[in-house]
């Protein structure tokens, strides 16, 4: 063990968690909403009292057990507990209705479902759908901290699923895995599957993934929840960060002034974000942005949606060049930029990370030279995955030891990959590929929109138009008026073709918190009737 800043001591995080709460279960390691500290030590004991209790209900290593939870301790607990019992941990994303969580909880084979109150008319029609015994369902109450309150009718108590449980170490450790469901932009979710090495928990470093970003173990790093654990990189991100001695601060609801309070009170060093809290940020009043000192961020990384240029200037202006972008997915593989390479590259995703590799492939499955556009393949080289019972689509996204989820772009000559579009997006009108992410980031300049999207809607001469859908700033008044200045502005900003031809307005995009557009929500009504050709 060595020395931590004001004498306390600290083993090395090759460990993880596990071993950094045996060596100092007196260190503060989360912050839950609204304030509750958890040392170490607490939360390494409910840890194991999840375990005993998840085998007492009848689970067994390679198993898996599903999640619809706010962001709080019994999240983290749950994400901990199937990493050192050999389970496969489902977070749940709980914006989803009844049938889309039944669905996801009876494909996984999840034999224990944990909800939230919050959330309880979902839980319950998916627990009932997915015929889930009674002794197999549990009610969180309360938010921030583990409360045995149940507010869902027919789930027991979760504080049931600890209390008599031993918070001894559990035997027959094993590492387990979380395995995530893709969003279903673009059809019914499927899980994301890995095969479970056998290993225990501390012979894996876990918290190396955060290396490549040059994040390191310990430095006094405060690690900032700011988006729903259920998604798979802001539940990889605080993981890691817990496993190399970093402490986690929880969000429960994200808001822009909470936040950069929660980062001036708690020194906040790295978080994960979406370009979507950007654009909200900025949209805050100059004396609310100056009452809060953000200098402490040294790693604000942004991903899962493309952020406009504008966007990512007057951040790094503010922020300075703490703002950095990555490109992945939740099969894996990636890219990752530094604010430094951002500018010498306006509008890079990155380079491949070092267990990654990029390549852009025609539709023919030949590989393209620099600069030329294409699918962007990835592969990693730390092991592989599979689409749960889904073997055709397992096959159909790969080349080799190469896999897409479906984005356009170009690697350059030095191997910066710089993203398009994806390619379920890409509008075609008359034989002209239109990408709307660039008419989208033009929409997002004008001072009276807040959100917006655009995407082809059928035309009988060119076969689609660009269509685009605005949700107005506060304080605008949707209509044909503004409509019209929306259009002149893109007149200013996009070559003819690439303009929309008519502007409606939305009172809410369809997002999802982590910044995903469900772009096929807008578009489907636009094509009622006709035959997209992608």
């Amino acid at each position: 063990m060595t020395e931590r800043a004001g004498g306390s001591p600290r083993t090395e995080s090759g460990g993880g968690f596990w071993a950094l709460a045996a060596a100092d279960p007196e260190r503060t390691v989360l912050i839950a909403p609204h304030g509750e500290a958890w040392t170490a030590g607490r939360l390494h004991a409910a840890v194991n009292q999840l375990v005993h209790g998840l085998r007492a209900a009848g689970l067994e290593k390679g198993d898996a057990f599903a999640v619809v939870l706010a962001n709080g301790v019994e999240l983290v607990t749950a994400y901990l507990a199937a990493s050192q019992a050999g389970l496969y941990l489902v977070p749940v994303n709980h914006h989803l209705v009844g049938p889309e969580i039944a669905w996801i909880v009876s494909d996984s084979g999840a034999k224990v479902l944990i909800a939230h109150e919050r959330f309880a008319a979902a839980a319950t029609a998916a627990a009932d759908e997915a015929k889930l015994p009674a002794s197999h369902r549990y009610a969180v109450g309360g938010i921030g901290g583990i409360s045995g309150i149940s507010g869902i009718g027919g789930f027991r108590p979760y504080a049931e699923l600890l209390d008599g449980q031993p918070e001894s170490v559990p035997e027959e450790r094993a590492l387990g895995w979380v395995m995530n469901y893709t969003s279903g932009t673009t059809g019914r979710p499927r899980g994301i599957r890995r095969p479970l090495s056998g290993k225990l928990p501390e012979e894996t470093y876990l918290g190396g993934f955060l290396g490549i970003f040059g994040i390191k173990p310990f430095d006094d790093n405060v690690h900032l929840v700011c988006s729903p654990l259920y998604h798979t990189a802001v539940l990889q991100f605080a993981g890691a960060a817990l496993h190399i001695g970093h402490q986690l601060v929880l969000m429960d609801k994200w808001t822009p002034e909470e936040m950069l309070r929660l980062i001036d009170a708690h020194r906040c060093t790295h978080t994960h974000m979406v370009p979507t809290q950007f654009h909200r940020l900025l949209a805050l009043p100059d004396a609310v942005k100056e009452r809060y000192d953000v200098s402490s961020m040294r790693h604000a990384i942004h991903g899962a949606a493309p952020c406009p240029d504008h966007v990512k200037r007057a951040m790094i202006d503010w922020w300075g060049n703490c703002v950095e972008e990555y490109y992945a997915a939740s099969e894996g593989g990636g890219a990752f930029a530094t604010a430094e390479d951002w500018l010498k590259k306006p509008g890079t995703v990155g380079k491949a990370w070092p267990i990654s590799e990029l390549a852009v492939f025609d539709d023919d499955g030949n590989r393209l030279p620099p600069g030329e556009l294409g699918t962007v393949y990835m592969k990693m080289s730390t092991g592989s995955f599979s689409y749960h019972k889904d073997e055709a689509k397992t096959r159909k996204n790969r080349i080799g030891d190469f896999f897409t989820v479906g984005d356009l772009g170009i690697l350059d000559e030095d191997g910066y990959l710089f993203l398009r579009d994806r390619k379920i997006d890409v509008i075609i009108s008359g034989g002209v590929n239109i990408y709307p992410a660039e008419i989208e980031a033009a929409l997002l300049t004008h001072p009276a929109v807040a959100d917006a999207a655009a995407f082809g809607i059928p035309h009988a001469d060119w076969g689609e138009e660009v269509k685009a859908v605005v949700e107005a700033a506060d304080g605008r008044q949707p209509g044909d008026a503004l409509a019209a200045d929306i259009l002149a502005h893109c007149e200013r900003q996009l070559a003819a073709y690439k303009r929309p031809k008519t502007v409606d307005f939305i009172e809410a995009m369809p997002r999802d918190p982590n910044g995903k557009l469900y772009k096929r929500r807008l578009r489907a009504p636009y094509w009622e009737g006709h035959e997209r050709s992608i």
